[in-house]
């Protein structure tokens, strides 16, 4: 298990992956048939739950998966107009569509291979058709589920050959079927239950599940852990409520979400109608979630809910900003911060950045009139590492340079990069790109670094120590620009931005 900085470790990975794998086991043996298990949430790299969970393996979800290898078969959902509007995954900057690529990638070298992926609400969309096109070229089986008028309310049309029967029937062999996307929303329910009603039409027993980590049914209403979900789902419009069903049933409190919540009543009637019955009295009931068991230090992991509730703001105000958003979800959260007694100022990193910027200003030549800013680090040992914008470097380049010389005991003063390989670079960019400043990106100076530290000792000793900067936080005075943004993605840092632009130009490459 890996501490995060500051707090420690509140999460049993081991722990989590017994429990879990046995509920799943349990609820195969329960259902007698083939279980299709809405998988919720990121199979693999789940960021968020590591943030909030400290020491939860963002790939522990996949550990389980090749645990139940031998017994489970993978499909894959992609909403076509999230093809067609180009959705990105925020974490790693590519569109759905690409992310579905990567994670067949990533599958495949873990030993786990997709069965089909399935186009779902698929209208002719011609992102959508090409998209299917390259995945059948590559050999990979597609399949695509139109809009079902009705559904889900018009139950009676939606449990018939008008409804799910209209969807091709995705043969799979394997006791466990487990059905991802990339995001929400993506068609991951409805490709469950409609395979269900075709194995039942071929006399197969067959049930359906949730995976569920968020949020934690186990934990109270408003622990920061499950404040931080709603945080994380803002624009979702996602509300954490006690399962009324569950409560009534039980006599016990558990907590579930509003979409949840609205949508169980019909979908137990969809289940008794196409099995005769429902083994569900509740949505909590449907779901395997084990991850609260797994919590080892609570007021650990009500810190980092905490710290994450305030990063979600920054990452809501930007995109409000860059026109993403229409402001909505940062109120939200706004009313999150103020129930929890938080402001943006919580965040370590944010005040050291924003001094930072104003000891650029102060540095600066006096006729110099851009945009000064700064940045700020948390490093794992607590110490905290700040660098500033220059006519040589971006704002985030200095940072990551000054915070490797600090975990390398190198004094700030000594240059990593030479002044003649950046001055090299500059005359690229001006006098044979036609760009118009020499002031090195991350990614460059990631680049520069590199082949610096073929002839340059302490550059190597430096740059060995690049990998302790990943889970660490990292803020910036302004958004980063694509080659900073690609660089700190790449290095692993929680990122968080204040909402404002690094230039006065409006593109930036």
């Amino acid at each position: 298990m890996t501490a995060t900085p500051g707090l420690g470790t509140a999460f049993d990975n081991e722990r989590y992956l017994a429990e879990q794998s046995e509920a799943i086991l349990e609820r195969m043996r329960r259902v007698g048939g083939k279980l299709h298990l809405e998988f919720g949430g990121k199979m693999l790299y789940d960021y968020h739950a590591a943030r909030v969970l400290p020491g939860f393996d963002p790939n522990v979800k996949m550990r389980l998966l090749q645990q139940l290898a031998s017994q489970t078969e993978i499909i894959l959902c992609v909403y076509a107009g999230d093809i067609d509007r180009r959705k990105v995954r925020a974490d790693f900057g590519i569109t759905y569509d690409a992310d579905t690529f990567k994670l067949i990638d990533d599958l495949r070298e873990r030993g786990l291979d997709v069965r089909a992926v399935v186009i779902t609400r698929y209208e002719d969309q011609p992102a959508a058709e090409s998209f299917a096109a390259k995945l059948e070229r590559r050999g990979i089986t597609v399949f695509t589920h139109r809009p079902i008028p009705g559904y889900p309310t018009d139950v009676a049309r939606v449990v018939s050959d008008e409804g799910f029967g209209a969807n091709p029937y995705i043969p799979t062999e394997a006791p466990l079927v487990v059905v991802n996307a990339p995001g929400p929303n993506s068609g991951k329910m409805a490709t469950c239950l409609s395979q269900v009603y075709h194995e039942h039409r071929r006399g197969v027993r067959a049930g359906y599940a949730k995976f569920e980590t968020f949020p934690i049914w186990n934990l109270p209403l408003r622990h920061p852990v499950n404040a931080a979900y709603e945080a994380a789902t803002a624009e979702l419009r996602d509300v954490n409520m006690i399962d009324p069903f569950h409560l009534e049933a039980y006599d016990r409190r558990a907590v579930n979400y509003n979409r949840d919540i609205e949508a169980f009543p019909l979908l137990k009637r969809i289940l008794e109608r196409i099995t005769g019955e429902s083994m569900y009295q509740s949505p909590t009931d449907m779901g395997v979630n084990r991850a609260g068991l797994a919590i080892v230090d609570d007021e650990a992991a009500r810190e980092a809910g905490r710290r994450e509730i305030v990063r979600r703001f920054f990452r809501y105000a930007c995109d409000e900003v860059l026109g993403l958003e229409n402001g909505a979800a940062v109120r939200r959260i706004e009313a999150l911060m103020e129930e929890f007694e938080l402001k943006p100022e919580n965040r370590s990193v944010v005040l050291p950045a924003r001094a930072a910027a104003g000891a650029a200003e102060l540095q600066a030549d006096k006729g110099h009139h851009g945009v000064f800013s700064g940045a700020a680090v948390e490093l794992r040992s607590g110490d905290i590492v700040t660098g500033h914008n220059s006519p040589l470097l971006h704002a985030a380049s200095a940072l990551v340079l000054n915070a490797i010389k600090a975990l390398a005991d190198i004094p700030r003063h000594l240059d990593l990069i030479s002044p003649a390989v950046i001055g090299s670079i500059g005359t690229l960019r001006q006098s044979l790109l036609g760009r118009d400043a020499i002031s090195l990106n991350l990614e460059e100076t990631l680049i520069a670094l590199s082949i610096s530290s073929t002839t340059n000792p302490t550059a190597h000793q430096a740059m060995l120590r690049l990998p302790e900067l990943r889970g660490c936080e990292l803020h910036l005075t302004h958004l980063p620009t694509p080659g900073d943004e690609r660089g700190l993605r790449r290095l692993g840092v929680n990122l968080s931005c204040d909402p404002s632009f690094a230039s006065t130009k409006l593109f930036m490459s």
